[in-house]
């Protein structure tokens, strides 16, 4: 994800300001609360007591000013004997609820559905969860954003149990269908691929239907609706490339969207093949002040794509990379979070360096001058302060800026060759799963041929900015006040 709090015209300005992100989470306690998992961070959501297997998601669409009425199926396993449990629920109504074919009790509880089923559920036994509900996107901070002419998904961090009933954290991946009708001259994309062609549907309306090809978190899941034209086009190895754009718009974009080709080849060169079954970019004509890595399909606000280029192809770096980091490999809890943001955001400096002459070195150093600052307000990038009410939320400098500075000084430790491999070996290793920064630090030892866990433990959990290695001359929080980097889209 990207924030975007200010725009300069400037290039560095524009790729510091990337660095200077934000975000917050703090290792996950796996000891569970009686309605959540315990996550730092965010510790009521989640449910230890089920894993999910499959989410299959209805939506029938008539308008972005009134609720959707939905179905959401969920496919689990009982990891205890349950005779309850939560599922997370903050909007939307309610209006039947089944476990494995039979009628069950349920209610609110804050934003939990608590379910009691007729009879318990071993451990070790399925569960197979029907919701009948509605999602309403005209709720605050809903997890929808409503368009001009319909509407898109922005789940991350914590909204996807505010548009669908699940187990909404970061560590239980799952398989997901969508099925979404809408009216016949609105088109529909979700992640993945269609699984067939539109279905019609009563009223002049069809119903479309994808399963992406790989276990997603609940975070990245994505649904556009709306007049929108999809441009096709092949990338590396074949990769069946998909964008979705405002009709009107598939000219002006294009200069933009005909550089993802050449992008991904860019990070297959440094961290290997590209993870997913397709990718491509939803331009959204609206205002969010944030871009978002959903999975295969990134969501950018279109005033972005049309920025001059040196400003917003980094940043399409910048989502691209969470492909890999942050999708494929996807946080263990949400104090993980600077795994993400901090290698988007060093992959972003890099593209910026090497495609735009914009220095690496002098990007880093504006950020590691402003690091005490940014550790003082937002914490460490592996010990984030608990989220604030507001916009940012969880994703504030310490994870952008600060995380990039991390994967920097590592570098510049072990040196770029052995940098490389580590990176190619994590995306490897975690691929379609979860990983924390206890795991990112065993490898990185690995790789180097030598215990690094007390010079990242500095560097991720300390107070203070450690020294910089190969430069002595820099002097962490000498920028006293100025922003290291300019934030960016979330």
């Amino acid at each position: 994800m990207i924030p975007i709090t200010r725009r300069s015209g400037a290039v560095l300005a524009a790729v510091a300001a990337v660095l200077t992100l934000t975000a917050a989470d703090l290792p996950g306690d796996p000891a569970a609360t009686a309605s959540g998992l315990g996550d730092r961070l965010y510790p009521d959501l989640g449910n230890p007591g089920y894993d999910v297997a499959a989410y299959d998601l209805s939506f029938d669409y008539r308008g972005n000013d009134r609720p959707l009425d939905a179905v959401t199926r969920i496919t689990a396993r009982a990891l205890r004997p349950l005779t309850g449990f939560h599922l997370d629920f903050a909007a939307g109504t309610v209006s039947s609820v089944q476990v494995n074919g039979r009628p069950a009790a349920y209610e609110r509880e804050r934003e939990e559905l608590v379910v009691t089923p007729e009879e318990p559920v071993p451990g070790g036994g399925e569960l197979l969860i029907t919701v009948v509900h509605t999602s309403d996107p005209r709720t605050p901070d809903s997890g929808w954003v409503r368009t001009a002419d319909g509407l898109a998904m922005a789940n991350q961090a914590d909204a996807a149990h505010r548009v669908f009933p699940c187990n909404d954290h970061p560590s239980d991946k799952a398989a997901f269908t969508f099925r979404v009708t809408a009216p016949e001259d609105l088109t529909v994309v979700t992640n993945g691929v269609p699984d067939a062609a539109p279905a019609p549907a009563p009223a002049s309306a069809l119903t479309w239907t994808y399963r992406p090809a790989n276990p997603m978190a609940t975070e990245l899941a994505q649904v556009s609706v709306g007049r929108s034209t999809v441009l096709r086009r092949t990338g590396p190895h074949g990769l069946a490339l998909r964008d979705v754009v405002g009709a009107a718009d598939r000219d002006r974009l294009e200069a933009r969207l005909a550089m993802t080709p050449g992008q991904i080849a860019w990070m297959e060169e440094q961290v290997g093949p590209y993870p997913f079954e397709t990718y491509g970019i939803l331009s959204a004509d609206t205002t969010t002040g944030f871009e978002l890595e959903t999975q295969t399909l990134s969501l950018f606000e279109r005033r972005v794509l049309l920025a001059p280029e040196a400003v917003a192809a980094p940043l399409m770096v910048h989502e691209l990379a969470h492909q890999w980091f942050g999708d494929s490999v996807t946080p263990a809890a949400w104090s993980d979070l600077w795994l993400n943001e901090g290698h988007a955001t060093w992959y972003q400096a890099l593209y910026a360096a090497q495609k735009y002459g914009v220095g690496l070195d002098e990007q880093l150093r504006a950020a590691y001058e402003g690091d005490t600052r940014v550790r003082q307000a937002d914490g460490p990038p592996a010990a984030p302060k608990p989220p604030r009410p507001g916009k940012l939320g969880i994703f504030r400098n310490n994870v952008y800026a600060g995380g990039g500075l991390v994967l920097y000084a590592l570098r510049q430790e072990i040196g770029a060759s052995a940098f490389q491999r580590l990176e190619r070996a994590w995306v490897g290793l975690h691929r379609d799963g979860n990983a924390s920064t206890a795991d990112f630090t065993a490898l990185a030892s690995a790789v180097a041929g030598r215990d690094l866990s007390g010079f990242l433990e500095a560097w991720l959990y300390g107070a203070a900015t450690p020294p910089m290695p190969g430069h002595p001359d820099w002097v962490a929080g000498s920028a006293g006040h100025r922003t290291p980097m300019a934030p960016k889209p979330a």
